[in-house]
């Protein structure tokens, strides 16, 4: 006899489960506005719920405490990072100076700011750490493997791909941060920017 081993079907979302992602988004969202308004330090559950405009218990049906909210604002933000690097992978023949661009305007957004404030606190507080470095060991192996996938010229040297990838991230974050504290002249921004694509340019394999 021979045996139906088609896929079950995937149930439709109900309404419920719907309002509940969403309200589970208005939180990671107010979560990461309280980041860049407040700092860590400053971020509180009940100043979260209260920016989400919710009551402090409707917020813990959706998030037990803190850490499961913290959890999930930084899985947030590691999306968010893969969309857009996605996104810069889309420019006509890769051009560096393009992805370089695209990159450089995502570290102005909130979002950058946001996951800096996480970053800095982990090095001092053990609970976020702990939470922190297992997320992002998967977001580096997923990004790594995203950057094989979107740019197959690379794929006959994935160090030299790894060397772009860490170059890109430390220059670029580097500045962004030295920037909003005032230690890097903001006209020298596109000659670093300039210089990196010459970088990236020169690491890149032969066609």
């Amino acid at each position: 006899m021979v045996e139906n081993h088609e896929p079950a079907p995937v149930a439709a979302p109900t309404r419920q489960s719907i309002k509940s992602a969403q309200t589970r988004s208005r939180l990671v969202e107010a979560t990461i506005a309280c980041l860049v308004d407040v700092g860590y330090s400053g971020t509180t559950t009940p100043l979260v719920a209260a920016r989400a405009g919710l009551s402090r218990g409707a917020m813990l049906h959706h998030f037990e405490n803190s850490a499961t909210l913290i959890r999930a604002t930084i899985v947030e933000l590691h999306e968010r990072r893969l969309r857009a690097f996605r996104r810069s992978s889309e420019v006509r023949e890769h051009d560096p100076a393009a992805i370089i661009q695209g990159y450089w305007r995502q570290v102005q957004k909130p979002a950058f700011i946001a996951f800096q404030e996480l970053a800095l606190a982990a090095r001092t507080d053990a609970q976020l750490a702990q939470i922190m470095h297992p997320l992002q060991v998967e977001y580096r192996e997923r990004f790594n493997a995203e950057a094989l996938a979107l740019f197959p010229e690379w794929k006959s040297e994935p160090d030299r791909l790894a060397q772009a990838i860490a170059l890109s991230q430390t220059l670029i974050e580097g500045m962004a941060m030295s920037l909003m504290t005032g230690a890097l002249d903001e006209t020298m921004v596109p000659s670093l920017l300039g210089t990196l694509e010459s970088q990236i340019r020169a690491l890149h394999p032969p066609a």
